[in-house]
């Protein structure tokens, strides 16, 4: 029995939330029969694309280091896949970075984001509620880093927007609606 406490009291306190109400809500709600029907969040997806990173190519690692530090995770550099003349980019040049989150650092981030870094945007009415894509997945767009209490406002060079991805097992966009509200997303009215 202690063994199960230990395990317990490691996870993240998102993760035991979502087993102890989200799952018996979301089971009443959709009509579930079986609790493995529940869907979770598989994986978030946080990236930056860096206009800036085809002139000046130090931006692109501050802002790498200023994403590790609002994950809690490595930031990798994404490349171009293809050439763009009209922007002076060419394929295999880096233009971005990006982080998947799984797991317990998943539910740590987006704890800090529900409950920490959207309450501090400016004039902040809810996120867009019609941003699915149809499979039961998520998109989020944040203007600024500086949200986040991991960013000393002081120490940033550019400030730069981020995409929020929430890749669900969710069938349809309602059930995912209901899966991130249950998390206390919230959604404007």
């Amino acid at each position: 029995m202690a063994k199960i406490k230990a395990v317990q009291a490691n996870e993240a306190r998102l993760k035991t939330f979502y087993k102890e109400k989200v799952v018996p809500e979301l089971m009443k709600e959709l009509g579930y029969k079986n609790i493995m029907q529940v869907p979770y969040i598989e994986k978030i997806v946080v990236s930056v694309g860096v206009a800036e990173a085809v002139s000046n190519k130090k931006i692109l690692d501050v802002i790498t280091k200023e994403l590790g530090q609002i994950t809690g995770q490595h930031a990798i550099k994404t490349k171009a896949h293809k050439s763009i003349a009209n922007f002076k980019i060419r394929q295999g040049m880096d233009i971005g970075a990006k982080v998947t989150l799984r797991g317990r650092v998943m539910y740590e981030f987006l704890d800090r984001l529900i409950n920490i870094a959207l309450p501090r945007v400016k004039d902040f009415r809810g996120v867009n509620a019609k941003a699915f894509d149809g499979r039961g997945n998520y998109s989020l767009g944040i203007t600024e880093q500086i949200i986040f209490p991991e960013i000393n406002f002081d120490e940033i060079e550019a400030v730069s927007g981020l995409n929020v991805a929430f890749v669900t097992t969710a069938k349809t966009d309602e059930e995912a609606r209901q899966l991130l509200k249950g998390f206390g997303m919230p959604f404007e009215k």
